[in-house]
């Protein structure tokens, strides 16, 4: 997920020995089988899951920040190109599996509204200042990036502060939620997906349409991961919701009171709040998606922070950015992932204009980068 190339940090092996890396296996395990035994088999599989996204990201240096980056500045559609081809195949298995189980599986459907177009713009700005989405920055901040580890707690406080407001915000104004569903449905998402995939290619340089093997084991493995998902957890993969919530709980364990907020205050939310972490469907991916990027990179070549000197201004920046990153995505009824890959994925009108937004917004962070003095000088 990390953007830049790194070297092993001081003290840090670069090449584990294979007797620490089966005690590495076995604590891994064992952590799964403690979630197992505490909350039950089906979360213990959810952060196993997670581990495996966070994996996959992480192992074929795959992401969805960086495509977008390269396709503005390089006009390399295959990173984009290798989303949709991700999000087709989550989409021809979802759509069936929530047509034949709508009592027991939901998707990622959120109203299009004001404040949700503004917000992905934002949160599409957002990310390419700190090179992480939210997927993203969980991973780049388990790998050892040192920006991703700043942004990541201001990421989890404007994501709890987002989720305050959201009411307010949405009475600005939203349309009834639009799905996408049955072979019809199917068949317009998979069409649009084809024509987005044939626009980047056509903007794009010439040989974008070859595909990375990297990205091929990326599509496959993501693609895997996420149905098996939807049917353990009863929805689709996502991310903002779970910080959102480790910060509601530090509030309420000092002392806070969430009654003026409708959302932390609604039932469901309420209890949530109340409950162990480890019984929160998003909060274990997140955990695992930490974990299994932390692995990854202990495994290949060590923990290491791939960031250059940077000024004053850019880790006030970052911390901003974090900052907004959460808010927005609260606001924007998700990030890359509950938003773009599983609204679209399962038929959600809004993550066709979440991805529009975001990606203008992707335009603008970029531009933006320089002079908060992020462009890295090793």
């Amino acid at each position: 997920m990390s953007q830049t190339a790194s070297a092993s940090a001081p003290g840090i092996p670069s090449s584990p020995g294979t007797l620490s890396r089966a005690g590495m296996l076995v604590a891994v395990g064992a952590v799964v089988l403690a979630v197992a035994l505490l909350a039950g088999p089906r979360f213990g599989l959810l952060l196993l899951i997670g581990l495996g996204f966070g994996l996959t990201l992480e192992g074929f240096r795959f992401g969805f920040t960086g495509p977008w980056r390269r396709m503005i500045l390089e006009r390399d559609a295959s990173g984009l190109v290798a989303q949709l081809i991700c999000i087709a195949i989550v989409a021809s298995v979802a759509f069936p599996l929530l047509a034949a189980n709508g009592a027991e599986l939901k998707g990622a459907h959120a109203p299009i509204g004001l404040a949700m177009i503004g917000g992905a713009f934002v949160f599409g700005a957002a990310m390419q200042i700190v090179m992480g989405c939210g997927s993203g920055t969980l991973v780049n901040a388990g790998s050892g990036n040192a920006i991703g580890a700043v942004a990541l707690p201001f990421f989890a406080i404007g994501s709890f502060g987002g989720a305050y407001h959201l009411t307010w915000w949405t009475n600005l104004g939203s349309m009834p939620v639009v799905v996408l569903s049955g072979g019809q449905g199917l068949a317009l998402t998979l069409i649009g997906l084809a024509a987005v995939a044939g626009l980047a290619l056509l903007l794009g340089k010439p040989g974008s349409y070859r595909l990375p093997a990297r990205y091929w084991g990326a599509i496959l493995a993501l693609a895997g991961l996420a149905i098996v998902h939807l049917v353990v957890a009863g929805q689709p993969w996502g991310v903002v919701y779970g910080l959102g919530l480790w910060v509601a709980k530090v509030a309420v364990a000092v002392g806070g009171d969430l009654s003026g907020s409708a959302f932390w205050s609604a039932p469901g939310n309420q209890a949530q709040v109340a409950a162990s972490v480890l019984t929160d469907v998003t909060s274990l991916t997140d955990f695992g998606l930490i974990g299994g990027a932390a692995l990854m990179a202990w495994w290949r070549a060590g923990l290491a922070s791939p960031v250059g000197l940077l000024p004053a201004r850019a880790w006030g920046a970052v911390i901003i950015a974090g900052l907004v990153l959460g808010y927005s995505s609260r606001l924007a009824f998700g990030c890359n992932i509950g938003a773009f890959f599983s609204g679209i994925g399962t038929g959600s009108a809004h993550g066709w204009v979440w991805f529009v937004a975001a990606f203008a917004g992707s335009w603008v962070g970029i531009r933006l980068r320089p002079s908060l003095g992020l462009e890295t000088r090793k």
